[in-house]
Order: C-alpha cells, then sequence, then structure tokens
C-alpha cells in the first residue's frame, strides 16, 4: 500500500502532465486528456464530465507549454519510470540498476504514452468482444515486455508471464469497480467539494492502479517460487 501511495502521488504530479501535454496535441482525440482518463475508469455520462470540468480545453494547454516545459515535463515522467523500475527490482531481490540505464526509463515511458493512446483510440475504433481482445493482448504485451525491459533482462521472460497476466487481470477488476464506485462518487465529490473533491477520487483511483501493478508483479513472484520454477536466467 505504501508503494502504491508512492505510484498515484507520482503519476498525479509527474506523469498526468505530460500526459495532459500529449493527449492535448494528439489531432485524433478531441477530449484530450480527459478523455483518457474517463476510457481508464470506466466513466460515462455525469461522471464524465464532472471529470472533463477539472482539465484545461486542449486547445489551451496547446498554448501555453513551451519547449523549456515539454523537457521539464519528459524529466519528471522520467521519475515516475524510475519509481516503477525501483519497485520491480524489490520485488524480484534485484540490485538496483546504474545511473546510465536512464535511457531505459525513458522508453519505458515513450511505449507507456504509445499504450495508453491506443486504448484510446479502439475506444471508438472497435467495439464489444473485438475491444475487449485487442486491450487484453496489448496490456499483457505491455506489463510482460515493461518488467523485462526495467529489469535489464534479468528475470526471464516465461518467469514475468504470471505477473503480467495478474496484473492485467487486476486491472479489469479495477475498472469493473470503478465503473460501480468511483463513478457515482465523482459526481458526488463534484457537488460537494467541487474539483478538489474530484481530484481526491481520481487519486484514490491511481492507488487502486499502483496496488495492482506492485500486487500483480509480487503475485508473479510468489507463484514461480511456489507453483512454477523457470530459470531467471536467459
Amino acid at each position: 500500500m505504501h508503494r502504491a501511495m508512492g505510484f498515484a502521488t507520482l503519476a498525479l504530479v509527474t506523469l498526468a502532465p505530460l500526459l495532459i501535454v500529449v493527449a492535448a496535441a494528439d489531432p485524433l482525440v478531441r477530449g484530450g486528456f480527459a478523455s483518457w482518463l474517463s476510457d481508464g475508469m470506466g466513466l460515462s455520462g455525469q461522471s464524465a464530465d464532472a471529470l472533463t470540468g477539472i482539465i484545461s480545453p486542449p486547445r489551451e494547454v496547446v498554448g501555453t507549454t513551451s519547449v523549456l516545459s515539454l523537457v521539464l515535463l519528459a524529466v519528471f515522467g522520467v521519475s515516475f519510470a524510475g519509481s516503477v523500475q525501483n519497485g520491480y527490482e524489490r520485488v524480484w531481490a534485484l540490485a538496483a540498476g546504474p545511473w546510465h540505464r536512464v535511457w531505459r526509463q525513458v522508453t519505458w515511458l515513450a511505449v507507456l504514452t504509445a499504450y495508453l493512446y491506443q486504448e484510446v483510440q479502439t475506444r471508438t475504433a472497435l467495439h464489444g468482444m473485438q475491444r475487449i481482445v485487442v486491450s487484453v493482448l496489448s496490456a499483457v504485451a505491455f506489463f510482460w515486455w515493461g518488467q523485462r525491459w526495467l529489469l535489464g533482462g534479468q528475470v526471464h521472460w516465461r518467469t514475468l508471464l504470471p505477473g503480467a497476466l495478474a496484473t492485467v487481470v487486476g486491472l479489469a477488476g479495477l475498472r469493473a469497480f470503478s465503473s460501480l464506485v468511483f463513478a457515482p462518487l465523482i459526481v458526488t465529490n463534484a457537488l460537494n467539494y467541487g474539483a478538489v473533491g474530484t481530484v481526491l477520487v481520481v487519486e484514490s483511483w491511481l492507488i487502486g492502479v499502483g496496488f495492482v501493478v506492485y500486487g500483480g508483479a509480487l503475485f508473479g513472484r510468489w507463484f514461480c517460487d511456489h507453483h512454477w520454477t523457470p530459470s531467471r536466467e536467459e
């Protein structure tokens, strides 16, 4: 839970601003980052409208962003990737990677952005079972590859698969929980507390995401240690 809360804080402070700019610059999605977040949380109707109300329109975001701001946002985003890498290293009891491997964190951040972008694109391009299949496969591929990449290839692909599958299952459950609990809670908090209430719900959801990301990897480690013992070496 401590790791999950740190994940949520860093995601809100360092990653979200970067994704807001990326989403605002996207010519294919007019809703900006609000549509990305609404899709991830499974929101619609009034709850999605309440979330949209606290995020600046894409045109205003692009118009007020400078090159220096983009560089700083990228640097802050890398710190988020470094935190996730450290969490995976702790799960697998590995030594921290050297500082000059920061390019791995930059690559992971870029792939994360691309993964989130394609998730938003498939919302309008695909429907029903087609989108579910694409979302599940892309999520498994990202979290499977992401662990391997951030750990510098020190853990075998087969060993990382259970953790990737557990993470995707957990995120699916979190999405269902979010649509049932967080969606009406956002509307209520927006009426009672304004934008602050909405942000608190989003932060709570991000804590859940962090719990699933680290918990899924930890489950994978436990599963491999007790029920499946493929070699960690290539």
